[in-house]
């Protein structure tokens, strides 16, 4: 309770002063350098893209940008950091499917809603998808593969990231898609299969593309199909899956910006701003090319647009996480 007749002209004036406060907060932002969070060891797409961006932007906004890897959690504990910091626009999230889409949905008790507790930016690149198979596999084409494995007793085995990760949900719409009997092998991170595709210990993997370019190109293994809309130019002779006979199968890893709810609409335009410039670079442009990234266009840099592709998302991994009969852990 105030007593005094001047205390509650001190909490009036200061009640009319904090919104002129943050006006001239958001007016001079950014005054200091910002932090781009990502959940995960440094080397993964994430970590990658997050510094080509960091890098591109830091002279349109006239501050540094440090990219600082906190992972851990499958990128809960990064990720939480973020939604727990002040939405001022100095910390921001990296997020990517993991981190946003399946780990909330097979925790019991997420530590953050994504949904609730950021502000998507920008969709920094999506990263289609691929099977690859063991040459000794007598599988050339898609349909050829799911043929075979109704034909094998034991299957086909199929390697991925682990299991309710990016890499897995998209092979159970697969299978509940075609009826093929593919049978999940999971791993500790998508490169952990190669080792096992490459001895013929698995008969195929499916992974992001990017990562199975070279043994397909070398022969040591045959990709069979992508998960893009269209083919990708860096295979240009593998079909996608949508060509296979699957409309609207698209399954795809993406690199987003995320803010903390609650920061000021202005900044959120800014970043979006300077990330649209980014995406225009040629360089920037080749490096997302080189590993199979598409740049951000469009509602990639529509908060409403991104909202949209994140809930289209999440009922595709609901659905997959049904069929596979896992629970939140």
């Amino acid at each position: 309770m105030i007593r005094s007749e001047a205390g509650r002209r001190r909490l009036l004036l200061l009640g009319t002063a904090l919104p002129l406060l943050t006006a001239q907060a958001e007016a001079r932002w950014p005054a200091r350098p910002l932090r781009f969070i990502v959940p995960f060891a440094a080397g993964g797409n994430s970590d990658v893209t997050a510094r080509l961006f960091a890098a591109r932007i830091t002279g349109r906004l006239g501050q540094p940008i440090v990219v600082e890897n906190r992972s851990g959690a499958t990128g809960a504990i990064g990720s939480e950091a973020v939604a727990r910091s002040r939405p001022d626009g100095y910390t921001l999230l990296i997020g990517s499917p993991g981190s946003i889409v399946n780990g909330p949905l097979l925790t019991a008790q997420p530590r953050y809603n994504p949904m609730v507790d950021f502000t998507p930016v920008a969709l920094l690149g999506r990263v289609p998808m691929a099977i690859i198979v063991r040459p000794g596999l007598p599988a050339t084409t898609l349909a050829e593969l799911v043929a075979l494995s109704r034909s094998w007793p034991e299957g086909v085995t199929i390697g991925t990231s682990g299991t309710g990760g990016a890499n897995h949900l998209p092979l159970e719409l697969f299978k509940a898609a075609t009826g093929a009997n593919l049978v999940h092998v999971p791993y500790r991170g998508g490169g952990s299969t190669l080792p096992d595709l490459l001895s013929g210990n698995v008969d195929g993997v499916l992974i992001e593309l990017p990562s199975v370019l070279e043994i397909h190109r070398e022969g040591r293994g045959r990709i069979l199909g992508v998960t893009s809309a269209r083919r990708s130019s860096l295979v240009p002779e593998i079909p996608t899956f949508i060509e296979f006979g699957l409309p609207g199968f698209l399954a795809e890893s993406f690199v987003g910006l995320f803010a903390p709810t609650g920061t000021p609409e202005p900044i959120i335009r800014s970043l979006q701003a300077a990330i649209t410039e980014a995406a225009t670079d040629p360089e920037v442009l080749a490096r997302l090319a080189s590993f199979g990234a598409e740049p951000p266009v469009g509602d990639d840099l529509s908060t409403p647009g991104i909202v949209a592709y994140l809930q289209g998302e999440m009922t595709k991994a609901r659905r997959a996480i049904a069929i596979a009969g896992l629970h939140p852990e």
